[in-house]
């Protein structure tokens, strides 16, 4: 049964600005290391220097390389006193700037004697060569990453500064998948996020279950439309305040926008297309201002293929990287299957009929 829409529909432009007015970033918090991956670097201290001073990087022989000049295993230089053995990670002795392999020095007479000759800083790790003096743990207004945490960790850190979003999640009856698919996409995002189930479809349970305090952001999951069991934005209505229900956006039509006190909601949709383009297009540009996070980048590929659009609505289109190219899977109405392929989106403006095939395109990726 095709689905009844609302009577209007309003510029996702116009919700959206609508959504964002008035938001401010989060203020940054301090989480364990194990929590970071995802969220959004804020503040962090810079490092300190690392390794604090030289150190051998292999196990052998730390020597002054200077006074090997000419060492061969047909001209053994000897040693008037024996050589340090390091191991791996041991600080160098004072005067000795490069490691030679256990082979290159000669025990077994009266003298040791050298049978190769070294390099400065042959084998050894210099002091802040690893990471430099003051080095941020991670680029303010950019996502963690594993790289980042092996730095923190190396210099001895066990939290980092993070804006991290506090995201609570109320799932309507009915959509469950398409919950569980908005709470791991979330999660990823660097949100903290909190998921509440309704105990039923009608008004007065979703209206319960919609509680803003302790969050940053309430996302309600299923029951947006106009149907008769459909009460999310009702709800929201009797709760707090519907800046738009209904949308110029495809899918995600029936997504609205509104306020809890001062808390920005969106009613997503049930269908699992219709809730993530709503996510992309209304919920992530939101998430990105209460992290503070910098622009998110793009790919530039020409089309394998044209997009046909309809002009008055945004459209998003699915796409899948091909060799140098972008080849669409989907725009308006987006199969499951469309969804687990794509490497990215695209929105397309409602001014826009669509782009001829090998026009360069501007795509979001779905996975940094």
């Amino acid at each position: 049964m095709t689905q009844r829409l609302p009577s209007s529909l309003t510029p996702l432009d116009t919700a959206l600005a609508a959504l964002l007015r008035g938001v401010d970033p989060v203020a940054p918090v301090e989480v364990p290391l194990a929590d970071a991956i995802g969220c959004i670097a804020a503040g962090t201290p810079p490092l300190a220097a690392y390794p604090s001073r030289d150190i051998a990087a292999a196990d052998g022989w730390a020597l002054p390389a200077n006074d090997l000049v000419g060492a061969s295993a047909y001209s053994p230089l000897p040693l008037t006193e024996a050589p340090s053995w390091v191991e791996a990670g041991d600080a160098m002795p004072v005067g000795c700037d490069c490691v030679l392999d256990a082979d290159a020095v000669e025990m077994s007479g009266p003298l040791a004697q050298v049978l190769a000759e070294g390099v400065p800083g042959q084998g050894v790790r210099r002091a802040g060569g690893d990471i430099a003096e003051r080095t941020p743990a991670g680029a303010a207004g950019r996502p963690i990453g594993a790289a980042d945490l092996l730095l923190a960790r190396v210099a001895g850190l066990e939290k980092i500064g993070v804006r991290r979003p506090r995201l609570r999640m109320v799932n309507v009856p009915g959509a469950t998948a398409t919950m569980h698919m908005i709470a791991a996409i979330a999660r990823a995002a660097g949100l903290d996020v909190e998921s509440r189930q309704a105990r039923a479809r009608d008004e007065a349970s979703i209206a319960d279950a919609l509680d803003a305090s302790s969050c940053d952001l309430l996302l309600s999951i299923g029951g947006s439309g106009v149907g008769r069991q459909d009460a999310a934005v009702t709800a929201l209505a009797q709760r707090g305040q519907v800046m738009a229900h209904g949308l110029a956006l495809q899918p995600g039509r029936t997504a609205a926008v509104g306020r809890l006190g001062q808390v920005p909601v969106v009613a997503l949709p049930g269908s699992p297309d219709h809730a993530l383009a709503a996510w992309l297009a209304l919920a992530l540009p939101l998430v990105d201002r209460l992290s503070a996070r910098r622009p998110r980048p793009k790919v530039s590929l020409p089309l394998a293929r044209k997009i046909a659009s309809s002009v008055g609505i945004t459209e998003i289109a699915l796409l899948a990287e091909e060799p140098r190219a972008w080849m669409p899977l989907a725009v308006g109405e987006w199969p499951l299957q469309a969804i687990a392929r794509a490497d990215a989106w695209l929105r397309i403006p409602a001014s826009d009929e669509g782009f001829a095939a090998g026009t360069p395109v501007d795509a979001h990726l779905m996975r940094e």
